[in-house]
């Protein structure tokens, strides 16, 4: 929250460290004065070098693109392209049901180990 007063240096910090984490923050403003809230605006950005993107009630937002984020190199592919692998010809869970399909209903409750 920004007070009547106007923006302090701790305020500004804040905002800094919000806006390297996040890009784009709001910040809500005490005080009823339009005129005073859009001052404050302005020396945000012009002290932080960031944007206005909206200005709604006393909800001031800011963006500003993280310099660090565009110095970081994305990922490299990996060298072989992920697929599912090949199934093998007898699937052990299907061979297993096929087998205690034709037995008869007592004879497969038993073979569960119940």
């Amino acid at each position: 929250m920004v007070g009547h007063h106007g923006v302090t240096p701790p305020v500004l910090h804040e905002i800094d460290v919000a806006l390297l984490a996040h890009d784009l923050v709001k910040v809500k403003v005490l005080g009823d004065d339009r005129d005073a809230r859009e001052a404050m605006l302005t020396q945000i950005c012009a002290a932080l070098d960031c944007a206005p993107v909206q200005h709604v009630g006393k909800i001031l937002v800011l963006w500003r693109p993280n310099p660090e984020r565009k110095k970081k190199t994305p990922p490299a592919p990996p060298d072989k392209p992920l697929r599912k692998p090949a199934r093998t010809a007898v699937d052990p869970v299907r061979q297993r049901r096929r087998v205690t399909q034709g037995a008869p209903a007592a004879s497969r409750r038993r073979s569960r180990g119940s």
